[in-house]
């Protein structure tokens, strides 16, 4: 095995979760994107357009016209915060959009990690955490 073979394989893996989610979501009304958004969101009620950015792996631009889409089908709400900055939470409709989500993303990886035993999922994302903070 060589060092690429194994980052591939992890894109690999990335890669189908990600076509699979977009797949499932839209069965609910939203995308892979989105339900992220909404996640993050929630996760983090009230948190600037910059740090979900951060936390989507998205650009700022990137999350802000995603944000106007959002607010558009009435998924969250954007609230003047601190200084310039706008804070982001999520109306009746975006929490039931993220529970939705949450489910179909939930069962998707739980077929996904199937082939891993409770104490081999724990393992690897043991070292997966282990290699994120190096």
């Amino acid at each position: 095995m060589e060092i690429h073979d194994l980052g591939h394989l992890i894109k690999r893996l990335q890669h189908r979760h990600h076509r699979t989610a977009d797949a499932r979501l839209i069965e609910v009304g939203t995308t892979l994107a989105q339900w992220d958004a909404l996640r993050a969101i929630g996760r983090c009620p009230g948190a600037s357009a910059h740090q979900l950015a951060v936390m989507t792996f998205q650009t700022d631009q990137s999350f802000g016209q995603l944000a106007n889409r959002l607010i558009s089908a009435d998924l969250i709400e954007r609230k003047a915060g601190h200084g310039r900055s706008f804070e982001h939470v999520l109306t009746q409709k975006g929490q039931a959009t993220l529970e939705r989500g949450s489910e179909v993303t939930r069962m998707m990886l739980q077929k996904s990690f199937s082939a891993l035993d409770a104490q081999e999922q724990a393992t690897l994302y043991a070292l997966l955490m282990k290699i994120i903070d190096v």
